[in-house]
């Protein structure tokens, strides 16, 4: 079986006693330590870095269920069925709807509305600018 060497616990004794005094910092994060578990897993780490005569890390172990997942049978998907459109005959259009005349879109209807309503409004400003120049060259 393995056994740790001195110079690792003196390491791990270390690390306690600075947990201990809340002065233990994790590597990573810098963060204080206040885990036993953690302070220890740092004085072996340290005692690794020097050679010290300490185990080699175990591997996380591993579930069974984790490494043989089940194997999943292929099921065969059927196309879904195309259905068939039933033919029909083109509608035959009738004499009155070919000889109706095209209507007239309601922009078109629109547009010579526009215009008058333009001339009057024209037609209204153009007097108050005559009397306005008749002010003005009067004065």
């Amino acid at each position: 079986m393995a056994t740790y060497g001195k110079k690792s616990g003196d390491k791990v004794e270390a690390a306690m006693k600075e947990r201990n005094a809340g002065t233990l910092r994790s590597g990573g994060s810098g963060r204080k330590v206040t885990s036993r578990k953690q302070a220890i897993a740092i004085g072996l780490s340290e005692a690794r870095k020097e050679g010290a005569k300490v185990p080699a890390k175990k591997a996380p172990a591993r579930k069974a269920a984790a490494r043989k997942a089940p194997a999943r049978k292929a099921v065969a998907k059927k196309a879904p069925a195309r259905k068939v459109a039933a033919r029909k005959a083109p509608a035959k259009k009738t004499t009155a709807a070919k000889k109706a005349p095209a209507r007239k879109t309601t922009a078109a209807k629109k547009a010579p509305a526009r215009k008058a309503a333009a001339k009057k409004t024209a037609a209204r400003k153009a007097p108050a600018k005559k009397a306005a120049r008749k002010t003005t060259k009067s004065s």
